[in-house]
């Protein structure tokens, strides 16, 4: 398998505050179409690596796209910062405008993986440019604050969208992030891991997630989803905690989809999560 290079994108030069995709990535969307750049590879076949038009970038054998959902102010971007740069945007800083993407290569098992990685907007008068966004989206990391009970409270309302909008395939996780800040928590742990605890009902099927119950799911859900619920665990920007594990879990799902022969055993999600993170949850119900 020959390797590319993937263009830099200049919003990978500098913390994401604002605004659209710069010029080089897609261009800005009218609510309800999608009209993906060439850096934004569709749900379905990924990418494989393509030449640089310019002189730098790093080599990739294949391209996913992944998006951070979830309330505004709930550390998408320092997440994504942290990941991408090992750095922490301490202090306040103005929310994410619309939509911005960083990319990072991660080593998966010998492949080079590209991860072209969507910052969304969480404010309610940008969710119809992101509507736009989860169509061709391959991975979403939906994020809440673990010191505001209102973006947990919201998870539910998320779901529901991602159901609408999202393809039936889409990896999913959970996270709740902030948990550096040990004494102002607000919502439990134990609380999250029962919401993760679904039985998912398809998600492109525009139907809101149901409590644990004994009859099966709808077709086209995701095995991953119907046999354990949602991955989750809790995160931190600040110090780094789970970060990279989240990133690099679901790169391997993704990459294992893309590349698994008929005899490979299939990459167990939940499991890697269990045996590698720090305080995170396979959610078994």
């Amino acid at each position: 398998m020959s390797r590319k290079k993937t263009p830099k994108s200049k919003a990978g030069s500098a913390p994401a505050t604002s605004a659209l995709p710069a010029a080089n990535g897609p261009r800005p969307v009218r609510p309800g179409t999608a009209r993906p750049g060439p850096e934004a590879p569709p749900n379905g076949p990924p990418q494989p690596g393509r030449s640089s038009v310019g002189g730098g970038g790093d080599f990739y054998d294949v391209a996913f796209k992944v998006m951070l959902v979830g309330d505004s102010g709930v550390g998408k971007t320092c997440l994504l910062v942290r990941f991408k740069d090992g750095a922490f945007l301490a202090g306040t800083f103005i929310s994410t405008v619309g939509i911005d993407f960083r990319n990072k290569v991660v080593d998966v098992d010998g492949m080079k993986v590209k991860l072209q990685i969507w910052d969304t907007a969480g404010q309610e008068r940008f969710r119809s440019v992101t509507h736009a966004y989860y169509r061709d989206a391959h991975a979403l990391l939906l994020l809440y604050d673990v010191t505001n009970k209102a973006s947990f409270d919201s998870i539910q309302a998320w779901l529901t969208e991602i159901q609408e909008h999202a393809q039936d395939d889409v990896v999913l996780m959970l996270l709740g992030n902030k948990v550096d800040s040990a004494q102002e928590r607000a919502v439990k742990r134990e609380d999250a891991e029962k919401l993760a605890k679904v039985s998912w009902g398809g998600v492109g099927g525009g139907r809101a997630p149901r409590a644990m119950a004994p009859e099966p799911p709808l077709p086209g859900c995701p095995r991953y989803l119907q046999d354990y619920g949602l991955p989750f665990m809790e995160t931190s920007a600040k110090t780094g905690l789970n970060v990279d594990l989240a990133f690099t879990a679901i790169a391997k799902e993704l990459k294992q989809r893309h590349t698994k022969a008929p005899s490979e055993p299939r990459f167990q999600l939940h499991d890697y999560i269990k045996r590698e993170g720090r305080g995170a949850s396979c959610c078994r119900p």
